[in-house]
């Protein structure tokens, strides 16, 4: 488990590195991650000598953190115990999660750019002819997005915040321009996502969202 969310920053590591979260010999490390991937939950790559190891695919991320808000305890009213720094802005494999990522996912259907997909399972969503507007303008081609073999776009249960945040292609594109864009930085040893300060003059200019 602790393998598995370790790599849901969405970078690849190496037995050894993983050995060293999971607090286990490298032998037997190297023994769960066989096991892990020939439950296809992770992948490996070969660059030389070396291994790196990462997750399936988003569909692994998504179920992981579904998990992590079942694990979550009781049912009462939900008090966030996360890390002030990831529950602010993170990563949930390749796109955007915490209370920024939330947030934006609400902006975006009160700005009536996100609809109910009537295609697809439960949770899915699509674009309303604003949206699509809006997301073109920020450099996202929405056709090779859709064409991607993955969802277009769905509500990915944020486990710190206990609501969707926005996943699929559409999310993992908003957070490729976040980061290129440098309205977000990512940590180099964890999810967390600093917001800068043109990030935040932008997020409030362009959704009006006050971060």
């Amino acid at each position: 488990a602790r393998m598995l969310y370790c790599l849901m920053d969405g970078h690849a590591r190496t037995s050894t590195e993983l050995s060293v979260v999971a607090e286990v010999s490298p032998s037997t490390a190297s023994v769960h991650l066989n096991r892990l991937k020939a439950a296809h939950l992770i992948k490996v790559l070969v660059q030389g000598k070396h291994r790196f190891y990462s997750l399936q695919g988003p569909g692994v991320a998504s179920t992981l953190e579904g998990l992590s808000v079942l694990a979550g305890g009781p049912r009462s009213k939900f008090v966030p115990s996360t890390p002030s720094r990831l529950r602010a802005a993170r990563t949930c494999y390749d796109h955007m999660a915490g209370t920024v990522g939330v947030s934006l996912h609400d902006r975006f259907k009160a700005l009536g750019w996100l609809s109910e997909s009537s295609k697809g399972s439960e949770g899915a969503y699509d674009l309303t002819r604003d949206g699509v507007k809006a997301f073109e303008a920020l450099g996202i081609d929405i056709e090779a997005t859709r064409a991607l073999r993955r969802r277009f776009a769905c509500a990915c249960l944020d486990w710190s915040e206990r609501r969707p945040h926005v996943g699929g292609a559409l999310g993992a594109a908003l957070l490729k321009v976040a980061l290129k864009r440098q309205w977000v930085v990512q940590d180099l040893d964890s999810r967390a996502l600093g917001v800068t300060s043109l990030g935040r003059r932008e997020l409030q200019s362009r959704f009006g969202l006050h971060v």
